[in-house]
């Protein structure tokens, strides 16, 4: 066939190396494998019963026709009051908030609706695998600036400017970060919201993690920092992380009215709504806020400890350093130290000693790994044995 059967979009487009990994130590465990899987970016913990149950309802009520493309009315109102009281909204505005299948789908939509060719997205690393690709399949240009963990991987105002060009378009933001765990405070978020503002772009920020916090330290939406910034800043967040429902699906936009019905159009075209049931336990969630969060508390309580309990074993970790996360689930230690890629350690620590952890590189970061804590302490405990079994052979 003339040029081949798949399109530019397909060709260029990487598969995600997190979803990779965490089906290699899947298989490997099918198998007949001692695998300890410190790949997947999902709470090991189940959806609390009470959201379970709303959506179980909502399938014996029927609710399984289509739904309004940019979510049921109920969800929206429950999410504008709730982003409304966060100062993202000046008002209860529920025709900016669009409900779609799953936040990672939000990320694309925002994009996609704002950016295009000859645009160019500004994408601080440490990055979550898939913003590269998502502004890329846009039909833009990933604008790269590295921090490393010597500046805890945040990036400043001054290396954002640095690579702006009359093609700068957005800037992405996400804290806490996946894969390092750092947060921005109110300061360094002011600042670079003051750089978008003087230079005319946009912020898409990612805050599916806005709940996961640690130390007592706070998030900060940059939506709310001032009108201006609002009509700016896409916010993108969603149900996955915060109440254990990564299989659901459902993922949350904010953004001004004009971005925001863009989003709700090319919804309608690409996959129309995200599951109508889904929607009632989300639904449920949102209405009993006091209890959800309750529920995320004691995840929390268990997430904090492994925290801990990784972070202790791989700062003991001979050759290994490692920046202590404020949020997320996640810990990504330096691996420099081994004269090893990080491709190769990866690789190799997954052979020899069948532990799974994710290659730096994915997230634009030679020489670190990543290590999620959303699994169980025994499997922690017995995951650093390994690595410091294998560390120490090296």
């Amino acid at each position: 066939m003339k040029n081949g059967y798949l399109s530019t979009w397909a060709k260029n487009v990487s598969p995600s190396p997190t979803l990779a990994v965490d089906a290699k130590a899947k298989a490997l465990k099918a198998a007949g494998e001692d695998v300890c899987g410190f790949g997947a970016g999902e709470p090991d913990f189940d959806t609390p019963s009470f959201i379970k149950d709303a959506c179980a309802q909502a399938l014996a009520e029927g609710k399984t026709k289509y739904a309004p493309a940019a979510g049921i009315p109920a969800l929206r109102n429950s999410l504008a009051q709730r982003y409304f009281e966060k100062g993202i909204l000046s008002e209860k505005s529920p025709n900016q908030v669009i409900v779609s299948p799953g936040g990672k789908y939000s990320c694309y939509l925002a994009i996609l609706a704002t950016c295009g060719a000859g645009d160019e997205v500004i994408i601080p690393a440490p990055y979550w695998v898939s913003y590269p690709e998502m502004v890329k399949l846009a039909g833009a240009t990933p604008r790269v600036v590295f921090a490393g963990d010597e500046q805890g991987f945040k990036v400043s105002p001054e290396q954002i400017e640095e690579v702006l060009s009359p093609a700068s378009r957005m800037i992405i933001l996400n804290s806490p970060s996946n894969p390092t765990g750092c947060l921005y405070n109110r300061k360094e978020m002011e600042a670079i919201v003051e750089l978008a503002c003087k230079h005319d772009l946009l912020i898409m920020s990612d805050e599916i993690y806005e709940y996961l916090l640690y130390d007592e330290v706070e998030h900060f939406s940059p939506a709310s920092f001032s009108e201006e910034a609002a009509a700016r800043v896409i916010t993108v967040s969603g149900f996955s992380k915060t109440f254990s429902m990564t299989g659901w699906r459902l993922g949350t936009l904010v953004a001004n009215p004009e971005i925001s019905k863009a989003v709700a159009d090319l919804q309608s075209q690409t996959t129309s709504n995200a599951t109508t049931f889904a929607q009632f336990g989300a639904l449920t969630a949102m209405e009993n806020w006091d209890k959800s969060m309750q529920a995320v508390d004691e995840m929390l309580v268990h997430f904090d400890r492994r925290r801990l309990k990784l972070l202790e074993g791989l700062q003991g970790t001979h050759g290994i350093t490692c920046q202590r996360s404020e949020g997320a689930f996640y810990l990504f230690p330096n691996i420099s130290s081994y004269g090893l890629s990080s491709e190769e350690f990866s690789a190799r620590l997954l052979e020899e000693e069948k532990v799974a952890v994710v290659s730096g590189h994915a997230f634009g970061a030679e020489g670190y790994i990543r290590l999620s804590y959303a699994t169980s302490d025994e499997i922690i405990e017995k995951g650093l044995k390994r690595i410091q079994s294998f560390c120490g052979n090296l």
